[in-house]
Formats: C-alpha cells, sequence, structure tokens
C-alpha cells in the first residue's frame, strides 16, 4: 500500500524536532552537528534569533496578498538586492527550479522581443543540475532525473563543464544563452576557474548572447561573497537564485539586468506566491546578517579552515578519497566509490552530510558555523574514514 507521504525520497529513518544554529535534535535528543543545512537551505543555521523575530512580527500583521498589489516588502528587499549586486531588478518566485525556469524564459523573451525568435536554445553544460521540472531537468545533466519523463523537453545543448572550445562550437544562429552553475552542487562540488566564468562573459558578449548563472547553491554568502561569480569579477545577465536567500523560508529569485530583462512586461511572468509579505519579511533579515561588518569575511575564513583541514584528511585517508572539491562553504569529498555508505556511517557519528552526483560527499555547514564545529567535523569525518579504511582491509 502506498503511503499517505508519496514515496518519492529515499529517507534516512530519522526525524528531527528541534534546531538551534549548527545543531539539529532528534526524537530521542541526540545532537547532530549539520554539515548539510537542509541543502545549501538554512543560511543562518537553525532558529536564527533575527529570522524567528522577523517572521513573528510579520506572522503578526500580513501574511499574504496578491502581487496584483503593490507589497511594500518586496519592493525593499528588491532595492537592497539591486543595490548590493549586478543587477537592475528582481522577480521573486518560490524555488530554484522556478527560478533557472524563468531565466530561461527571459532568455527566450530576450531574443523574441529583439526579432529574433530563432534564438530559442540555451547551452549547458555536463554535471549540471538545475532543478525538477520538465524544462530544468532537460537542462540538467542527470539521467537518473529524467526517467520516465519523456519526451525530453527541447531546447538545450550540452558540452563540457570548463571547456570554452566546445562551449564555442556550439554557439549557432539559435542559441540564445549560456546557462553554468559557477560551482556545481548536485554534480558533485565541481568549482569552475575563475578564468572559466571570465571567458564565458566575453563568448557572449562576441556573440551576442545572453549568460546566466544559476547561483541556488553558492549563492547568498555560501561562496564568501553575496555571489559566487564575484570571485571572477564577471556579472551574468540574470542569475537564478534560492536556497539560502530566506534561510529556510521557501523563496527564489531572478536577478537581472534591464537589457535583459526589457522583454519581461506586464504578463510575460508571474507568481501566486513569489515575494509575499512572509518570505521576503525573512529573506530580509538574512540580508540583514549577510551584509552585516564583517559576515562574508569571517564565511570566507572558515570556509578556508574547513578546505584545508579536508586537504589534509584526502591525503590521510587516500584509500577512502580521491580528493577534496568545492568553494566557499559548498565543499565535496570525492570518495573511492559510492558516498551512500559514508554519508550514513558519518551520520550514526553524529555528523550530517549530503550525497552528490561523482560519488562525492557534500558539506553544505550552515554560514554561521565556528572553527569548533569544523574541528569538530573533521574528527567525525576522520573516525568515519579510519572505520571505513579498517573494514575494507578486514574484507
Amino acid at each position: 500500500m502506498i503511503p499517505a507521504v508519496m514515496p518519492t525520497y529515499a529517507r534516512a529513518d530519522i526525524a528531527f524536532v528541534r534546531g538551534e544554529g549548527a545543531r539539529l535534535y532528534d526524537e530521542t535528543g541526540r545532537s547532530y552537528l549539520d554539515f548539510a543545512a537542509g541543502v545549501a537551505v538554512n543560511a543562518l543555521g537553525h532558529c536564527h534569533p533575527r529570522m524567528v523575530a522577523a517572521l513573528q512580527k510579520q506572522g503578526e500583521t500580513l501574511w499574504h496578498v496578491s502581487n496584483l498589489y503593490r507589497i511594500p516588502g518586496q519592493e525593499r528587499l528588491a532595492a537592497r538586492l539591486v543595490e548590493n549586486s549586478f543587477a537592475d531588478t528582481v522577480f521573486f518566485c518560490n524555488s530554484g527550479a522556478e527560478a533557472v525556469e524563468g531565466v530561461i524564459k527571459l532568455a527566450r523573451r530576450y531574443h523574441h522581443m529583439a526579432g529574433l525568435p530563432e534564438r530559442n536554445r540555451v547551452i549547458v553544460a555536463t554535471g549540471a543540475f538545475h532543478g525538477r521540472t520538465l524544462a530544468t531537468i532537460a537542462a540538467g545533466d542527470s539521467e537518473k532525473a529524467r526517467l520516465g519523463f519523456d519526451p525530453v523537453t527541447d531546447g538545450f545543448d550540452r558540452v563540457p563543464y570548463g571547456d570554452m572550445n566546445a562551449l564555442r562550437a556550439a554557439i549557432g544562429p539559435s542559441t540564445a544563452a549560456i546557462l553554468v552553475e559557477p560551482v556545481q552542487g548536485e554534480g558533485g562540488a565541481r568549482a569552475a576557474q575563475l578564468r572559466y566564468l571570465r571567458e564565458l562573459r566575453t563568448a557572449a558578449d562576441e556573440f551576442g548572447i545572453l549568460l546566466l548563472f544559476d547561483e541556488v547553491q553558492i549563492g547568498f554568502g555560501r561562496s564568501g561573497k553575496l555571489f559566487g561569480h564575484e570571485w571572477a569579477d564577471v556579472a551574468p545577465d540574470a542569475l537564478a537564485a534560492a536556497k539560502g536567500i530566506a534561510g529556510g523560508f521557501p523563496m527564489g529569485a531572478i536577478l537581472a539586468t534591464e537589457k535583459a530583462a526589457a522583454g519581461m512586461t506586464a504578463g510575460s511572468h508571474g507568481s501566486t506566491f513569489g515575494g509575499g509579505p512572509l518570505a521576503t519579511a525573512v529573506a530580509e533579515a538574512v540580508l540583514d546578517e549577510l551584509l552585516s561588518p564583517g559576515f562574508l569575511d569571517r564565511v570566507d575564513a572558515v570556509a578556508r579552515k574547513l578546505w584545508f583541514a579536508l586537504v589534509d584528511l584526502v591525503a590521510r585517508h587516500p584509500t577512502v578519497f580521491v580528493e577534496a572539491r568545492g568553494a566557499g562553504l559548498l565543499l565535496g569529498l570525492k570518495c573511492v566509490g559510492d558516498p551512500g555508505a559514508f554519508v550514513a556511517a558519518a551520520r550514526d557519528r553524529g555528523l550530517l552530510t549530503v550525497p552528490a552526483g561523482d560519488n562525492v560527499v557534500r558539506l553544505l555547514p550552515p554560514l554561521i558555523i565556528t572553527d569548533a564545529d569544523v574541528d569538530e567535523a573533521i574528527a567525525l569525518l576522520d573516525e568515519t574514514a579510519t572505520a571505513r579504511a579498517a573494514a575494507e582491509t578486514a574484507a
């Protein structure tokens, strides 16, 4: 008999009932160090006082109004994002998949309004993950995500991630845009070289197409800057964001330049819940924290500490790990085999991680982790790796 909750997840048999900071607590009261953060969502950890206060205050005032009317909190948040990014305008939605769908629509609409409707294809990368809607699974590179959902939505041309020669060769008269993740999350914590991001901008300008970044996972502080592409000193024409934008409250956003968004006129796109009072109130609280003096510098510092500790861990366990990967606080350990057993074993020891493609264990801790949290996580990873190596030797 099918359960009441549709069985689309392979869930671990554990239920968390409380969270505080970088820790989660299960029904027995056991504490877990959370280096998963709801898959890069809980940017400020669990029950951050600033977020709780914002949600309670807004919850006592106004929950939802339609986008048929002005929403002052939405206008205020959009203005702050414009002030602190490359963008001139922002559209709010509810998830990362919606945001990626939105930037794809934006690119097609841009060329349509320019009298070039034949420019409707998007170049995407191997290893990509952009969501689970029909269009975003087509843009992504997961056969498992596409299985059973044929026919695959047309409009995407795939090239190897990081290969500029292949990308340039793929650009043709029907190309509308390039869509890439500056750091691939689900694809295995693979960070693009900064030179590659700059060359993407050059190619887009040369051929008159749009550059779209998917920063659903690496955006909103996880890289040590507000957005990951800032490390390359380049800007996209549009960007998809979600995950940490509201620290656990469902929200997504499209950030775009005035030029790229010129075709997004009244009626061209919409959302019932996007940018509502509750979501924008919480997102403003998150942004307050991210933009507070020294916050992102601290993220960068603790990320570097974690990175070098992971590199050392790999060197000490060559039969368990192949390499450390990623950037900022989107890091990974490529395993010698399926990472699922390692994720489960680490969880048994009290550390939460996330599996990813290419045999990678992903580490996505809240941005508020301390040096002590890093030391504890490394100790637990070390214990888990030591036990796995011993088991393999015994076998």
